[in-house]
């Protein structure tokens, strides 16, 4: 029984977790975060996605958690309606068989999974890894020194593991120009299962309504040359940093600046994407985020984490060498990812343009989408055929 740590226990992490137990493997789980995040923005499941969570058993409990945003509405920089719409028609999506869920729901549904069955460390994370010939020696910050035959960073974006691998973030991350804020606030807005968008050229503001509840959440987005790495770490300097950049502005844009200010939920990163050059290194390998982020302009992050830490089980399950399972798992996967990677130069990075000229392209691209119902899936979300797994389920 191989003995496997993954870093990272949000979407990535437990969907492996999931499919190493089916093989029969050892699993080991750590987090940094002292437990499950709860709550959060909705994410999307489409495509090849949704057969990830069929295979895994908990499409039915993921389809009772479906919130079914009813409509999206963009306004210029007065307030004034562009136009409103339904969500599929502007993401690709399909009504009925997309899932949209709170990304807090989807994190406990598959921690549920494999809580049990695998052995779950929060408030901890990995310091240092010494690979050699038999292993994998693993030092937490908690003090605990282990070795494990393997090593999985599920770990996100700002992936500690891939530093640990493959050095320094800045050679493989790509800056898409936008850095943005979300937060939730009171529910003063009478929103209900919709999304409101106010933009202006290099700025945008938004209201999300998730069902009827009582807080909204709240994003600002804004255009910057180089990503703001004097703000990362600092919650005081990103505060004031959104603050300037929106000093002025219509709209609701100052109670969203206010509510992001006394938000004790304030999120604040770089609209990024991660291109690495190989998603393994000797006995780690990374998943989701670490290994390819797309950003959230495509909305697919969710759907390859977990489209990815299935045919990365599947590697593992069916190829005894691990070096050979990882190049597998990446030569099934890369086509994909970066064909989803690629919706970023279509059409959902306009959503936000930079200048005046775009963003009235942009609008007059909305008003011809609301007299256009159809419904048509993006092919990005389907170009995946997943294998057989080699383990019955269950």
């Amino acid at each position: 029984m191989k003995k496997i740590l993954i870093s990272g226990v949000s979407i990535a992490g437990p969907a492996l977790a999931f499919w190493l137990r089916q093989a029969g493997f050892a699993v080991t789980l750590v987090e940094k975060a002292p437990h499950l995040r709860a709550g959060g923005y909705p994410i999307d499941i489409r495509g090849t996605a949704l057969d990830a969570v069929r295979r895994m058993g908990i499409l039915p409990r993921l389809r009772d958690l479906h919130i079914s945003t009813r409509r999206l509405t963009f306004l210029d920089a007065d307030g004034t309606e562009v136009a409103s719409l339904d969500p599929n028609v502007v993401i690709g999506g399909i009504d009925g068989e997309d899932l949209e869920i709170r990304r807090g729901d989807l994190i406990h549904a598959l921690y549920d999974l494999v809580r049990d069955d695998a052995d779950v460390r929060f408030g901890d994370t990995v310091e240092t890894l010494a690979q050699h010939g038999d292993g994998v020696d693993v030092t937490f910050r908690s003090g605990r020194e282990e070795t494990y035959d393997l090593v999985i960073g599920a770990d996100g974006l700002h992936s500690n593991t891939r530093g640990l691998v493959l050095g320094d973030e800045a050679q493989f991350h790509r800056y898409l120009g936008y850095s943005f804020a979300g937060f939730t606030m009171p529910n003063d807005f009478g929103l209900s299962r919709e999304g409101v968008t106010w933009t202006t050229p290099g700025k945008g503001a938004a209201l999300y309504a998730v069902l009827d509840s009582e807080e909204v959440h709240g994003f600002l987005v804004f255009a910057r040359p180089e990503a703001p790495i004097e703000a990362f770490r600092n919650p005081e300097a990103q505060r004031d940093l959104i603050t300037r950049t929106f000093d002025g502005d219509g709209w609701e844009v100052p109670r969203l600046v206010q509510a992001m200010r006394e938000a004790d939920d304030l999120f604040f990163d770089v609209v990024s994407q991660i291109h690495l050059p190989r998603w393994s290194a000797g006995r780690v390998a990374l998943v989701g985020d670490a290994a390819y982020a797309p950003s959230f302009l495509t909305g697919q992050g969710t759907s390859l984490a977990l489209v990815g830490a299935y045919v990365l089980g599947h590697a593992l399950a069916t190829i005894p060498d691990h070096e050979a399972a990882f190049a597998a798992y990446e030569n099934r996967l890369r086509d994909f990812v970066e064909r989803n990677q690629a919706m970023v130069g279509e059409g959902q990075a306009t959503l936000f343009p930079a200048t005046a000229e775009a963003l009235e392209e942009r609008n007059a691209a909305l008003r011809q989408l609301s007299s256009a119902p159809q419904r048509t899936p993006r092919p990005e979300h389907s170009a995946l055929t997943l294998p057989d797994f080699p383990v019955r389920v269950g």
